[in-house]
Protein backbone atom coordinates (compact mmCIF):
# COMPACT_ATOMS: atom_id res chain seq x y z
CA UNK A 1 0.00 0.00 0.00
CA UNK A 2 1.29 3.45 -0.90
CA UNK A 3 1.94 5.96 1.83
CA UNK A 4 1.12 9.62 1.24
CA UNK A 5 3.57 12.46 1.74
CA UNK A 6 2.55 12.85 5.38
CA UNK A 7 3.26 9.20 6.19
CA UNK A 8 6.01 8.18 8.56
CA UNK A 9 9.21 6.84 7.06
CA UNK A 10 9.26 3.36 8.55
CA UNK A 11 13.03 3.30 8.71
CA UNK A 12 13.02 6.71 10.40
CA UNK A 13 10.45 5.53 12.92
CA UNK A 14 12.27 2.34 13.78
CA UNK A 15 15.45 4.37 14.26
CA UNK A 16 13.79 7.00 16.41
CA UNK A 17 11.21 4.95 18.36
CA UNK A 18 13.42 4.57 21.41
CA UNK A 19 13.91 8.33 21.57
CA UNK A 20 10.20 8.96 21.03
CA UNK A 21 9.34 6.65 23.90
CA UNK A 22 11.01 9.04 26.31
CA UNK A 23 8.58 11.86 25.52
CA UNK A 24 6.29 13.44 28.07
CA UNK A 25 3.31 11.32 27.05
CA UNK A 26 5.29 8.12 27.47
CA UNK A 27 6.75 8.29 30.95
CA UNK A 28 7.81 4.83 32.07
CA UNK A 29 7.92 2.88 35.32
CA UNK A 30 11.16 4.45 36.59
CA UNK A 31 9.54 7.86 37.03
CA UNK A 32 6.43 6.28 38.48
CA UNK A 33 8.52 4.33 40.96
CA UNK A 34 10.33 7.51 42.01
CA UNK A 35 6.99 9.14 42.72
CA UNK A 36 5.52 6.39 44.90
CA UNK A 37 5.34 8.76 47.85
CA UNK A 38 2.64 10.78 46.06
CA UNK A 39 -0.67 9.29 45.04
CA UNK A 40 -0.72 9.09 41.24
CA UNK A 41 1.94 11.79 40.93
CA UNK A 42 2.04 11.19 37.18
CA UNK A 43 -1.23 11.51 35.25
CA UNK A 44 -0.91 10.08 31.72
CA UNK A 45 -2.22 11.72 28.57
CA UNK A 46 -2.53 9.73 25.35
CA UNK A 47 -4.97 12.05 23.59
CA UNK A 48 -2.84 13.39 20.76
CA UNK A 49 -4.01 16.13 18.37
CA UNK A 50 -7.62 15.34 19.27
CA UNK A 51 -7.32 11.56 18.77
CA UNK A 52 -7.80 9.43 21.86
CA UNK A 53 -5.25 6.62 21.84
CA UNK A 54 -6.14 3.77 24.16
CA UNK A 55 -5.26 0.15 24.74
CA UNK A 56 -7.21 -3.05 25.26
CA UNK A 57 -6.01 -4.70 28.44
CA UNK A 58 -5.79 -8.00 26.51
CA UNK A 59 -2.47 -6.55 25.30
CA UNK A 60 -1.02 -7.29 28.75
CA UNK A 61 -2.12 -10.94 28.84
CA UNK A 62 1.51 -12.15 28.94
CA UNK A 63 2.35 -10.14 32.07
CA UNK A 64 2.63 -12.20 35.28
CA UNK A 65 0.11 -10.33 37.43
CA UNK A 66 -3.37 -10.02 35.91
CA UNK A 67 -5.04 -8.22 38.82
CA UNK A 68 -6.91 -4.95 38.30
CA UNK A 69 -4.25 -3.01 40.21
CA UNK A 70 -1.38 -4.51 38.23
CA UNK A 71 -3.25 -3.91 34.98
CA UNK A 72 -3.72 -0.27 35.93
CA UNK A 73 0.01 0.02 36.59
CA UNK A 74 0.80 -1.46 33.17
CA UNK A 75 -1.48 1.13 31.56
CA UNK A 76 0.14 3.97 33.51
CA UNK A 77 3.63 2.72 32.71
CA UNK A 78 2.74 2.92 29.03
CA UNK A 79 1.56 6.52 29.38
CA UNK A 80 -2.04 5.75 28.37
CA UNK A 81 -5.14 7.35 29.87
CA UNK A 82 -8.06 5.43 28.32
CA UNK A 83 -8.78 1.72 27.95
CA UNK A 84 -10.98 -1.08 26.72
CA UNK A 85 -11.15 -3.23 29.85
CA UNK A 86 -11.36 -7.00 29.56
CA UNK A 87 -13.68 -8.74 31.97
CA UNK A 88 -11.15 -10.78 33.96
CA UNK A 89 -9.32 -7.96 35.83
CA UNK A 90 -12.57 -6.22 36.75
CA UNK A 91 -14.47 -9.35 37.77
CA UNK A 92 -11.55 -10.77 39.72
CA UNK A 93 -11.37 -7.48 41.61
CA UNK A 94 -15.05 -7.98 42.52
CA UNK A 95 -14.44 -11.54 43.73
CA UNK A 96 -15.20 -13.75 40.75
CA UNK A 97 -14.32 -17.44 41.31
CA UNK A 98 -10.87 -18.28 39.99
CA UNK A 99 -10.74 -20.06 36.64
CA UNK A 100 -9.40 -23.63 36.61
CA UNK A 101 -8.04 -23.09 33.09
CA UNK A 102 -4.70 -21.45 32.34
CA UNK A 103 -5.80 -18.27 30.62
CA UNK A 104 -2.66 -17.71 28.56
CA UNK A 105 -2.59 -21.30 27.29
CA UNK A 106 -6.27 -21.11 26.32
CA UNK A 107 -5.85 -17.78 24.51
CA UNK A 108 -2.92 -19.23 22.59
CA UNK A 109 -4.88 -22.29 21.49
CA UNK A 110 -7.94 -20.19 20.67
CA UNK A 111 -5.84 -17.97 18.42
CA UNK A 112 -4.36 -21.00 16.63
CA UNK A 113 -7.84 -22.51 16.20
CA UNK A 114 -9.09 -19.28 14.66
CA UNK A 115 -6.24 -19.51 12.15
CA UNK A 116 -6.81 -23.25 11.54
CA UNK A 117 -3.36 -24.06 12.93
CA UNK A 118 -4.20 -26.60 15.65
CA UNK A 119 -2.70 -30.08 15.35
CA UNK A 120 -4.59 -33.14 16.59
CA UNK A 121 -3.08 -33.04 20.08
CA UNK A 122 -3.78 -29.32 20.47
CA UNK A 123 -7.33 -29.76 19.21
CA UNK A 124 -7.97 -32.34 21.93
CA UNK A 125 -6.39 -30.08 24.56
CA UNK A 126 -8.51 -27.14 23.40
CA UNK A 127 -11.73 -29.18 23.57
CA UNK A 128 -10.89 -30.36 27.10
CA UNK A 129 -10.21 -26.79 28.19
CA UNK A 130 -13.49 -25.68 26.61
CA UNK A 131 -15.41 -28.38 28.48
CA UNK A 132 -13.84 -27.28 31.77
CA UNK A 133 -14.66 -23.66 30.96
CA UNK A 134 -18.29 -24.49 30.20
CA UNK A 135 -18.72 -25.84 33.74
CA UNK A 136 -16.82 -22.87 35.17
CA UNK A 137 -19.00 -20.42 33.23
CA UNK A 138 -22.09 -21.78 34.97
CA UNK A 139 -20.41 -21.06 38.30
CA UNK A 140 -19.60 -17.54 37.11
CA UNK A 141 -23.19 -16.97 36.00
CA UNK A 142 -24.38 -17.81 39.50
CA UNK A 143 -21.80 -15.43 40.98
CA UNK A 144 -22.85 -12.61 38.64
CA UNK A 145 -26.45 -13.00 39.77
CA UNK A 146 -25.55 -12.02 43.34
CA UNK A 147 -22.43 -9.82 43.25
CA UNK A 148 -22.76 -6.22 44.39
CA UNK A 149 -21.88 -3.27 42.13
CA UNK A 150 -19.85 -1.69 44.93
CA UNK A 151 -16.52 -3.24 43.91
CA UNK A 152 -17.01 -2.09 40.32
CA UNK A 153 -17.66 1.43 41.58
CA UNK A 154 -14.47 1.15 43.62
CA UNK A 155 -12.52 -0.05 40.59
CA UNK A 156 -13.76 2.83 38.46
CA UNK A 157 -12.71 5.31 41.14
CA UNK A 158 -9.26 3.72 41.41
CA UNK A 159 -8.73 3.99 37.65
CA UNK A 160 -10.24 7.47 37.34
CA UNK A 161 -8.18 8.78 40.29
CA UNK A 162 -5.10 7.63 38.37
CA UNK A 163 -6.28 9.52 35.28
CA UNK A 164 -7.45 6.48 33.34
CA UNK A 165 -10.97 6.28 31.91
CA UNK A 166 -12.72 3.09 30.79
CA UNK A 167 -14.44 3.65 27.44
CA UNK A 168 -15.32 0.01 26.70
CA UNK A 169 -15.89 -3.18 28.69
CA UNK A 170 -15.46 -6.72 27.32
CA UNK A 171 -16.59 -9.46 29.72
CA UNK A 172 -17.63 -12.93 28.58
CA UNK A 173 -21.26 -12.10 29.26
CA UNK A 174 -22.80 -11.39 25.84
CA UNK A 175 -22.54 -14.67 23.94
CA UNK A 176 -25.35 -16.85 22.67
CA UNK A 177 -24.79 -19.21 25.61
CA UNK A 178 -25.13 -16.46 28.20
CA UNK A 179 -28.46 -15.86 29.89
CA UNK A 180 -30.40 -12.63 29.51
CA UNK A 181 -29.62 -11.95 33.17
CA UNK A 182 -25.88 -12.11 32.40
CA UNK A 183 -26.28 -9.83 29.39
CA UNK A 184 -28.16 -7.26 31.47
CA UNK A 185 -25.55 -7.64 34.21
CA UNK A 186 -22.68 -6.97 31.80
CA UNK A 187 -24.27 -3.82 30.47
CA UNK A 188 -25.06 -2.61 33.96
CA UNK A 189 -21.44 -3.10 35.02
CA UNK A 190 -20.25 -1.28 31.90
CA UNK A 191 -22.34 1.73 32.88
CA UNK A 192 -21.00 1.61 36.45
CA UNK A 193 -17.44 1.55 35.07
CA UNK A 194 -18.17 4.61 32.91
CA UNK A 195 -17.98 2.82 29.55
CA UNK A 196 -19.96 4.10 26.59
CA UNK A 197 -20.06 0.67 24.98
CA UNK A 198 -19.45 -3.03 25.47
CA UNK A 199 -17.51 -5.11 22.96
CA UNK A 200 -17.74 -8.72 21.87
CA UNK A 201 -16.86 -10.91 18.93
CA UNK A 202 -19.58 -10.67 16.29
CA UNK A 203 -21.78 -13.73 16.94
CA UNK A 204 -22.73 -14.20 13.25
CA UNK A 205 -26.32 -14.61 14.41
CA UNK A 206 -28.87 -12.00 13.37
CA UNK A 207 -31.34 -12.92 16.11
CA UNK A 208 -28.66 -12.46 18.76
CA UNK A 209 -27.47 -9.07 17.48
CA UNK A 210 -31.11 -7.94 17.39
CA UNK A 211 -31.54 -9.03 21.02
CA UNK A 212 -28.32 -7.37 22.15
CA UNK A 213 -29.23 -4.12 20.42
CA UNK A 214 -32.63 -4.08 22.14
CA UNK A 215 -31.16 -4.79 25.59
CA UNK A 216 -28.43 -2.16 25.03
CA UNK A 217 -31.09 0.44 24.22
CA UNK A 218 -32.80 -0.30 27.54
CA UNK A 219 -29.50 0.44 29.32
CA UNK A 220 -28.61 3.51 27.26
CA UNK A 221 -25.37 1.90 26.09
CA UNK A 222 -23.94 0.59 22.81
CA UNK A 223 -22.83 -2.86 21.64
CA UNK A 224 -19.76 -2.72 19.39
CA UNK A 225 -19.08 -5.89 17.45
CA UNK A 226 -15.49 -6.97 16.83
CA UNK A 227 -14.42 -8.86 13.75
CA UNK A 228 -11.46 -10.88 12.55
CA UNK A 229 -10.83 -12.05 9.00
CA UNK A 230 -14.56 -12.37 8.32
CA UNK A 231 -14.75 -8.57 8.17
CA UNK A 232 -15.99 -7.00 4.92
CA UNK A 233 -17.37 -3.52 4.18
CA UNK A 234 -20.90 -4.91 4.68
CA UNK A 235 -20.12 -7.23 7.60
CA UNK A 236 -21.95 -5.12 10.20
CA UNK A 237 -24.83 -3.87 8.04
CA UNK A 238 -27.56 -6.18 9.35
CA UNK A 239 -26.74 -5.44 12.98
CA UNK A 240 -26.54 -1.70 12.31
CA UNK A 241 -29.96 -1.79 10.67
CA UNK A 242 -31.48 -3.63 13.62
CA UNK A 243 -30.72 -1.02 16.27
CA UNK A 244 -29.15 2.39 16.70
CA UNK A 245 -27.41 0.83 19.70
CA UNK A 246 -25.53 -1.70 17.58
CA UNK A 247 -22.14 -0.43 16.43
CA UNK A 248 -18.67 -1.33 15.15
CA UNK A 249 -15.54 -2.29 17.02
CA UNK A 250 -13.55 -2.25 13.77
CA UNK A 251 -10.20 -4.04 13.69
CA UNK A 252 -8.15 -2.37 10.97
CA UNK A 253 -5.36 -4.95 10.99
CA UNK A 254 -7.69 -7.93 10.63
CA UNK A 255 -9.61 -6.00 7.95
CA UNK A 256 -6.40 -5.74 5.90
CA UNK A 257 -5.50 -9.40 6.51
CA UNK A 258 -8.96 -10.36 5.24
CA UNK A 259 -7.98 -8.99 1.84
CA UNK A 260 -10.22 -5.92 1.77
CA UNK A 261 -9.07 -3.18 -0.58
CA UNK A 262 -9.08 0.50 0.42
CA UNK A 263 -9.29 -0.12 4.20
CA UNK A 264 -9.59 3.60 4.93
CA UNK A 265 -12.92 3.72 3.10
CA UNK A 266 -14.79 1.80 5.80
CA UNK A 267 -13.63 4.36 8.37
CA UNK A 268 -14.89 7.21 6.19
CA UNK A 269 -18.18 5.51 5.41
CA UNK A 270 -19.04 4.19 8.87
CA UNK A 271 -17.26 6.56 11.26
CA UNK A 272 -20.54 7.65 12.84
CA UNK A 273 -21.25 4.05 13.90
CA UNK A 274 -17.71 3.14 15.01
CA UNK A 275 -17.44 3.24 18.81
CA UNK A 276 -13.78 2.15 18.94
CA UNK A 277 -11.20 0.79 16.49
CA UNK A 278 -8.46 -1.74 17.16
CA UNK A 279 -5.13 -1.00 15.51
CA UNK A 280 -2.38 -3.50 14.76
CA UNK A 281 -0.07 -3.99 11.78
CA UNK A 282 -1.01 -7.01 9.71
CA UNK A 283 -0.12 -7.99 6.17
CA UNK A 284 -2.38 -8.64 3.20
CA UNK A 285 -3.10 -12.22 2.10
CA UNK A 286 -0.49 -11.78 -0.65
CA UNK A 287 2.09 -11.22 2.10
CA UNK A 288 0.88 -14.15 4.25
CA UNK A 289 -1.23 -12.13 6.71
CA UNK A 290 1.57 -11.72 9.24
CA UNK A 291 1.05 -9.81 12.50
CA UNK A 292 4.11 -7.57 12.67
CA UNK A 293 5.87 -4.82 14.57
CA UNK A 294 4.16 -1.56 13.73
CA UNK A 295 5.53 0.08 10.60
CA UNK A 296 6.60 -3.18 8.95
CA UNK A 297 3.24 -4.59 7.80
CA UNK A 298 0.62 -3.50 5.25
CA UNK A 299 -1.93 -1.84 7.53
CA UNK A 300 -2.20 1.94 6.94
CA UNK A 301 -2.01 2.85 10.62
CA UNK A 302 -0.44 6.25 9.95
CA UNK A 303 -3.05 7.21 7.35
CA UNK A 304 -5.92 5.96 9.52
CA UNK A 305 -4.81 8.00 12.54
CA UNK A 306 -4.28 11.09 10.40
CA UNK A 307 -7.75 10.57 8.89
CA UNK A 308 -9.19 10.53 12.41
CA UNK A 309 -7.22 13.66 13.31
CA UNK A 310 -8.07 15.62 10.18
CA UNK A 311 -11.79 14.79 10.30
CA UNK A 312 -12.23 15.12 14.07
CA UNK A 313 -13.50 11.56 14.46
CA UNK A 314 -14.24 11.06 18.13
CA UNK A 315 -13.97 7.28 18.61
CA UNK A 316 -10.83 5.94 20.35
CA UNK A 317 -8.04 4.13 18.51
CA UNK A 318 -7.24 1.07 20.61
CA UNK A 319 -3.77 -0.44 20.61
CA UNK A 320 -3.99 -4.23 20.53
CA UNK A 321 -0.63 -5.92 20.94
CA UNK A 322 -0.70 -9.19 19.02
CA UNK A 323 2.69 -9.50 17.34
CA UNK A 324 5.31 -11.74 18.98
CA UNK A 325 7.13 -9.97 21.80
CA UNK A 326 10.88 -9.87 21.08
CA UNK A 327 13.24 -11.66 23.45
CA UNK A 328 14.26 -9.39 26.31
CA UNK A 329 11.17 -7.20 26.03
CA UNK A 330 7.67 -7.42 27.51
CA UNK A 331 4.14 -6.29 26.73
CA UNK A 332 4.49 -2.93 28.46
CA UNK A 333 7.62 -2.04 26.49
CA UNK A 334 6.00 -3.08 23.21
CA UNK A 335 2.80 -1.12 23.87
CA UNK A 336 5.01 1.91 24.54
CA UNK A 337 6.54 1.46 21.09
CA UNK A 338 3.09 1.24 19.51
CA UNK A 339 2.05 4.40 21.28
CA UNK A 340 5.24 6.16 20.14
CA UNK A 341 4.46 5.16 16.54
CA UNK A 342 0.92 6.50 16.83
CA UNK A 343 2.10 9.71 18.48
CA UNK A 344 4.62 10.35 15.72
CA UNK A 345 1.96 9.69 13.08
CA UNK A 346 -0.41 12.21 14.63
CA UNK A 347 2.25 14.88 15.08
CA UNK A 348 3.52 14.58 11.49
Amino acid sequence: MKENKTSISRRKFLKNSTLAATGTALVGPSLLSAARGLKWAYIPNSKIRGVQLGVITYSFRSMPDQSAKATLQYVLDCGINAIELMGDPAESFAGKPESPVDRRAFYGLMRKKRNNELDQKEEKEFLEMQKTLDAYNKEVAAWRATVSMDKFKELRKMYNDAGVSIYAFKPSAFGKNNTDDEINWGMKVAKVLGASHVTLEHPSDDAHTAKLGKIAANHGIYVAYHGHEQQTPTFWDTALGQSEHNALNLDLGHFVAAGNNAPLDIIKEKHERIKSMHIKDRQTPEHEKGNLVWGTGDTPITEALQLMRDNNYSFPATIELEYDIPEGSNAVEEVKKCLAFAKQALES
